[in-house]
């Protein structure tokens, strides 16, 4: 048997993770690690006590047809990486490594350009991660140093969306 990479290993974590989530568009896996440890996982759901989307059968976001990556205010859900920093500790988060998986609800596969919003970059930040790595096929990734969104700060252009 071939030894899988670092790197596919711990985005098969997030994507395991990502099997928890109650999202009926996508869904999110996150995995934040350091110095090889597992500091803290997330994925999409509603805040704990309140439906989730699969319970109501339904998705606001989903009936308006918002785009993709806009009117997240609207949404039940926490997002994956959201989740993931709420449960670290920011000590063990700084020089840390994100790992992103993201599937669509209908078909299973794997979100095309996935990226955290503007929300979630903007907490990726300010929780000290240095590096983040988003699958794109179950062996593909594309790897984003955090300090390139401190330097090219889309809410500065009005940017919508992904």
């Amino acid at each position: 048997m071939e030894r899988i990479d670092k790197i596919n290993y711990y985005l098969d974590m997030a994507e395991v993770a990502l099997e928890r989530g109650t999202c009926l568009r996508r869904n999110y896996g996150a995995l934040i690690i350091k110095n090889d440890e597992v500091v803290s996982t997330g994925y999409v759901g509603a805040p704990r006590g309140r439906k989730n989307c699969c319970e109501l059968k339904k998705c606001i976001r989903e009936e308006l047809k918002v785009p993709r990556g806009e009117r997240y205010e609207m949404c039940r859900s926490v997002h994956a990486e959201q989740n993931a920093i709420i449960s670290a500790e920011r000590s063990k988060m700084i020089g840390s490594t994100l790992f992103l998986c993201g599937k669509t609800y209908a078909d299973g596969e794997y979100v095309a350009n996935s990226n955290p919003c503007a929300l979630c970059k903007r907490m990726i930040i300010n929780a000290g991660i240095k590096d983040i790595y988003i699958r794109d096929s179950k062996t593909e990734y594309r790897h984003i140093l955090v300090s390139e969104y401190v330097e090219n700060d889309e809410s500065l252009e009005g940017v919508k969306g992904y």
